[in-house]
């Protein structure tokens, strides 16, 4: 379960958007938030009037987006009191389909999301090592240790929570933008746990030494310690893609 804190990379989930007035883009950030898990199954979504002005778009905007989640069946709309719309965060795939959304990605594009990701992680590691409050810090803390008994799926979203965490510490809304839409595209095939208790035990250790790395302000080793955390992620999933074919 997640950890009731403030949430920096929660809150850059409902950051006013850039292109104004696109149902689209309301629905693709409300979508992320609640794949990333940064939004709790059965949670109550901000009223229209709130999103609208966070997001700054027109109700009649997030109305739409809305409606679109709610085909995708992320959302579930009730009326009367107590009434709203909530989250229902979908089934998590089977390890079966791992393999099968992995057959439909190439090594090169597996190697290119690599080599941006590594850009946008470390650089974000670096900078959560020069601006980082103690609040941030406590947060990357708490983010660092869901992986210590996490497994399967819990794994997976612990991972992807970190890494948001980190980007949001980073106090750059453009690479926590960044980080948002890579773990988007990939994060879910990128952190899939192959190493089972013991994968999870060593990414707890990797994390614990990224953040005592922040928290000693030593951006060059942050940014390191990040870098080899990944690679070692997507030196896995080049293999898992190998065995796919």
């Amino acid at each position: 379960m997640r950890k009731e804190m403030p949430h920096n990379a929660r809150l850059a989930m409902f950051a006013p958007l850039d292109q104004l007035g696109r149902a689209e883009a309301v629905a693709a950030r409300l979508l992320d938030a609640i794949t990333l898990g940064l939004l709790d199954d059965a949670e109550q979504l901000p009223s229209e009037v709130e999103l609208a002005a966070q997001f700054r778009v027109s109700t009649v905007t997030v109305r739409e987006a809305l409606a679109v989640l709610r085909h995708q069946g992320l959302v579930e709309t009730r009326r009367g009191r107590g009434g709203g719309s909530f989250v229902r965060t979908p089934a998590w795939p089977a390890p079966s389909s791992w393999a099968e959304r992995l057959r439909l990605v190439s090594l090169a594009d597996l190697r290119d999301f690599g080599d941006h990701y590594l850009a946008v992680a470390g650089s974000a590691a670096k900078l959560a090592a020069e601006r980082s409050s103690p609040e941030d810090l406590e947060r990357l803390r708490l983010a660092g240790e869901d992986l210590l008994d996490a497994a399967g799926p819990d794994a997976t979203r612990a991972e992807r929570h970190f890494h948001l965490e980190v980007a949001a510490a980073a106090q750059s809304p453009r690479l926590t933008n960044q980080e948002v839409q890579l773990q988007g595209e990939r994060g879910g095939l990128l952190w899939v746990p192959l190493g089972g208790e013991e994968g999870s035990q060593q990414a707890y250790a990797e994390h614990r030494a990224i953040v005592t790395a922040i928290a000693a302000a030593d951006g060059d080793l942050a940014r390191k310690l990040t870098e080899e955390h990944i690679l070692g992620a997507l030196d896995r999933l080049a293999d898992l893609h190998l065995q796919c074919q």
